[in-house]
């Protein structure tokens, strides 16, 4: 007799294998398909507040969209920010078979769902294309004496518990890189939740925190006047960007952390989903459409600016990548107890 948890088991796989044939076929669907377009208006739904890093995304490739004539139809900003981002993706779940609706998405796909029990995964949607990651960098007050991440951890674990780790939110990436940097390197950190990246710098230049995993561009002013130092890079490989930022430093001049002996990486997905219902061909259609936008050279500006890794990611091989980034988040959110009580048991069976 098949047991209760193969059953489980069965039925995950069967749900991913379907979801993974409806991309791939995207992919190979038929040039008639490719005729279908917008009737109306398309929305692009921000799970954030105004000024964020995701609605300047998508603010950007609004701006870029309507410059070059890539949808017929006007593109508009929907912010929904309530719940830490869970009105704005049930939002886009509810909307089923509405193909102009698409989802701004970022790894809270996966934490915001483990986290708060939220009756939501990325398979209840449509997955159009990954555009972009986002890197992290480990950042010191630069009057500190620590130039290497080995400097700062035989520091941080002679305090004792003691050095203040501040980071966005909770149960987010700052705080998830920060358990992950706890289990790989054996230290403990208090971290302290902010509203924002730029909030988190302004701390550590005050000496009220210790350090932060801001992205790049949350601390690139700061960097650039001298007022803070980066350790290393979360990523296997080093940002691209060789403009110089400081006097003598560029992006691509920070080493990764693996290359530091820290052995910890972590990158943010940035991608766009449809509505459940909706179909292989209107996903493609949005596809093509950010196939677009990110060969335009407004799209390379800004990741440059914002220092953002290129990454564009389609069908069978995006729907791969999120079933493996969803893995390593339930790993590490489970060994750090972040997951909520619901999710925790359903984990351990």
């Amino acid at each position: 007799m098949t047991s209760p948890r193969n059953r489980l088991a069965a039925a995950a796989v069967a749900t991913l294998a379907a979801t993974a044939v409806t991309a791939a076929t995207a992919l190979s669907a038929p040039a008639a398909w490719a005729q279908w377009k917008p009737a109306k208006s398309v929305e692009l739904v921000v799970p954030f507040s105004a000024g964020g890093a995701s609605d300047q995304m998508a603010r950007v490739i609004q701006a870029i969209v309507t410059k070059h004539k890539l949808i017929e139809q006007p593109v508009v900003i929907l912010n929904k920010a309530g719940a830490s981002g869970a009105e704005g993706i049930l939002d886009v779940k509810a909307s089923a078979r509405d193909p102009h609706k698409l989802l701004v998405a970022s790894t809270a796909i996966f934490t915001l769902p483990m986290a708060t029990a939220l009756p939501f995964q990325w398979r209840d949607l449509n997955p159009v294309a990954m555009i972009a990651q986002d890197q992290f960098v480990l950042w010191v007050n630069a009057e500190t004496g620590y130039q290497t991440p080995a400097d700062y951890l035989a520091a941080a674990r002679q305090a004792g518990g003691k050095f203040k780790m501040g980071g966005t939110s909770s149960k987010r990436e700052d705080q998830i890189i920060t358990a992950n940097m706890e289990q790989a390197a054996g230290v403990k950190f208090t971290y302290i939740p902010y509203k924002g990246g730029g909030e988190a710098s302004t701390q550590l230049v005050g000496k009220h925190i210790d350090s932060n995993v801001n992205n790049p561009s949350e601390s690139m002013a700061q960097w650039r006047a001298g007022q803070v130092r980066a350790l290393c890079v979360f990523d296997t490989q080093r940002i691209e960007y060789t403009a110089k930022v400081t006097g003598s430093q560029a992006l691509s001049d920070i080493p990764t952390c693996r290359e530091q002996g820290l052995d910890v990486q972590y990158t943010m997905l940035r991608g766009f989903f449809l509505p459940p219902g909706t179909t292989p061909e209107q996903a493609q259609f949005y596809a093509g459409v950010m196939h677009k936008v990110v060969a335009t050279p407004e799209w390379k500006e800004y990741l440059e600016k914002n220092a953002l890794k290129p990454e564009y990611m389609t069908g069978q091989a995006f729907v791969d990548f999120l079933a493996k980034d969803e893995t390593r988040h339930l790993d590490i959110m489970k060994k750090a107890g972040f997951l909520s009580a619901s999710v925790a048991a359903a984990a351990a069976k």
